[in-house]
């Protein structure tokens, strides 16, 4: 269903390039700036994945705290903090080669991250009216950011400098702010009648059980690849733009990449669906593991891209089916989990390169398809699910 309304189509832009800020550029450009910083700073692969555990711990830290303190999601001055504390802690990572002012930056970056993107998943699943495709455009927003800072490092070319990238990415989210700065709070009122629920069955309870084990491994095994691409690509030694265009085609493809899985839902069960993005996941993830060649890089960059987003917005909307309001946070905290593990999992396997570290992803991602086969079985005793799913 698509937003109509002047009102509503402005809402759907703002809480867009609010993603675009918190996870496009205040998460995910680390992944195209991380070839330069090896290359003129002396960054080892090791101390990459640190410093992307840094942001991940944060990213946890800040979805745990929205779990048990439920003002933050509502809180418009939580929003503006937020704004303000991720892009100075991207304009500040070029004032010191310090591994300990890098990890304190990249952490801070990650609770700002984590607030940002409950509070705006809560405006688009509370206040686009009509859902649906509105609500893929919002999420669509992480894959603009990821493209924007693919260009803007493209642009500044491969003899570009790690500060000046940092100093760029900080002024594009500063632009994008002021869109961001007046999104609408929370209604208390609301928020209180939303969470009196109907009692969860045990059913249900053993359903998302399932359903976020599937996301813990998604978030192990998505980080890995949204972390290591670009600079897997630039190792390869093929042509110094192959790494940007690489980064470039996964924000593309993500863009529009919720409003399809969410059309595709309404037709097939979301679970099904879901269990499609998990296989295609992990055909891009392996293929950019075993093949160094420049089209199946672009490619797997298109199924990762087009994929990663739809399977946050998948799980998220089937779990809030299941046990209700709560379901984002909760899986937001454990998709933060995995995330922090990611890094340290494979950062044994980097000295040798970073095609066994994608082999090791795409494993788990293997694992987390598994543990939908459950969720799909019980899906098969029901009333087909194409008449039941409601697109958020």
């Amino acid at each position: 269903m698509v937003v109509t309304g002047g009102k509503d189509r402005l809402l759907v832009l703002r809480a867009s390039l609010t993603l675009a800020v918190a996870m496009g550029l205040g998460r995910f450009a680390f992944t195209p700036i991380l070839p330069l910083m090896v290359g003129q700073t002396g960054l080892t692969a090791e101390s990459a994945a640190t410093l992307a555990t840094a942001n991940y711990l944060g990213y946890l830290v800040g979805a745990v705290a929205a779990i048990f303190a439920h003002w933050i999601p509502r809180s418009r001055a939580a929003l503006r903090v937020s704004l303000v504390l991720l892009i100075a802690t991207l304009a500040l990572m070029p004032a010191a080669e310090s591994m300990s002012l890098w990890l304190t930056l990249r952490f801070l970056a990650g609770v700002a991250s984590a607030v940002l993107f409950v509070f705006t998943a809560r405006v688009a699943h509370q206040q686009v009216t009509g859902g649906g495709d509105g609500v893929g455009w919002v999420f669509g927003g992480i894959g603009a950011g990821i493209a924007l800072s693919g260009c803007a490092l493209l642009a500044l070319g491969s003899g570009g400098s790690w500060r000046v990238s940092w100093l760029v990415v900080a002024a594009l989210a500063a632009v994008l702010a002021l869109f961001a700065w007046s999104l609408p709070g929370g209604d208390h009122a609301t928020a209180t009648s939303a969470g009196r629920q109907s009692p969860v069955s045990r059913r249900d309870r053993r359903r998302f059980a399932w359903l976020m084990a599937a996301y813990f491994c998604e978030g192990i095994g998505y980080i890995v690849s949204a972390t290591f691409i670009v600079a897997a690509v630039a190792s390869i030694g093929t042509a110094t733009w192959l790494g940007s265009a690489v980064w470039i085609a996964v924000g593309l493809a993500g863009l529009p990449s919720c409003v399809l899985w969410i059309r595709l839902s309404r037709r097939h069960s979301r679970v099904a669906m879901l269990a499609v993005a998990f296989a295609v996941q992990i055909v891009g993830v392996g293929a950019s593991a075993l093949f160094d060649a420049t089209a199946v890089q672009l490619l797997a960059a298109l199924a990762f891209g087009g994929t990663f987003m739809g399977i946050v917005m998948l799980t998220l909307a089937e779990g809030t089916e299941l046990v209700g309001p709560r379901a984002p946070a909760i899986g937001t905290a454990l998709y933060g989990l995995g995330q922090v593990l990611g890094p340290l999992m494979v950062a044994p396997l980097l000295d040798t390169g970073y095609s066994r570290s994608l082999a090791v992803a795409a494993g788990v991602l293997v694992l987390g398809l598994a543990f939908l086969v459950p969720l799909l079985r019980s899906a098969r005793a029901e009333v087909p699910e194409s008449e039941q799913v409601v697109a958020r």
